[in-house]
């Protein structure tokens, strides 16, 4: 029979048997919640409390807007009563602050606490440098036999010329 060191026999224990779960003294019969665990710090439970006061703003200001105005709109942030909104454009901003008297009312109606609304312009970032789909490029028969006319009639290798054939090969 082999001799293990003990050593041995602990790293081999360890590997085989199932984690060892910690359990907080916070929580200490319990795993608890992300939102448990974010109010148990002063500054993250403010910020904590911060952000679902701008989430509840945010779902109060999607209800109040016309449906073609909301996807434009966004809360940015709440300080000392006023609330500030980010609109994607300027067209959107001009909109928001015509609706903002209605807007706080609606707020304070709501429960919130509201003494002013400010709007900004701030478009939000897009993945794609073009803000729409690029459509495939028909030409009817007539104008794809006058370029490869065109293209025939041209000098081989020339600037023009591979112009002009690309763009019969890409339509």
């Amino acid at each position: 029979m082999h001799a293990f060191s003990p050593f041995l026999l602990t790293r081999l224990a360890d590997m085989i048997s199932p984690p060892r779960i910690r359990k907080s003294s916070t929580f200490p019969n319990s795993r608890g919640t992300l939102k448990d665990y974010l109010a148990t710090a002063d500054a993250v439970a403010r910020l904590s409390e911060q952000a679902g006061r701008l989430q509840h703003l945010q779902t109060l200001l999607d209800a109040a807007l016309p449906a073609y105005l909301s996807p434009g709109a966004r809360i940015a942030n709440l300080k000392r009563g006023k609330v500030v909104i980010h609109a994607d454009s300027g067209a959107v901003a001009v909109k928001l602050r015509q609706l903002g008297p209605r807007l706080a009312e609606g707020f304070i109606q709501q429960g919130q606490e509201v003494t002013g609304i400010e709007v900004r312009v701030q478009p939000r970032r897009r993945l794609s440098t073009s803000s729409r789909p690029k459509l495939p490029k028909i030409l009817g028969e007539r104008p794809k036999q006058a370029l490869t006319s065109l293209a025939s009639g041209l000098e081989e290798g020339s600037p023009i010329r591979l112009a002009v054939e690309k763009l019969l090969k890409n339509t």
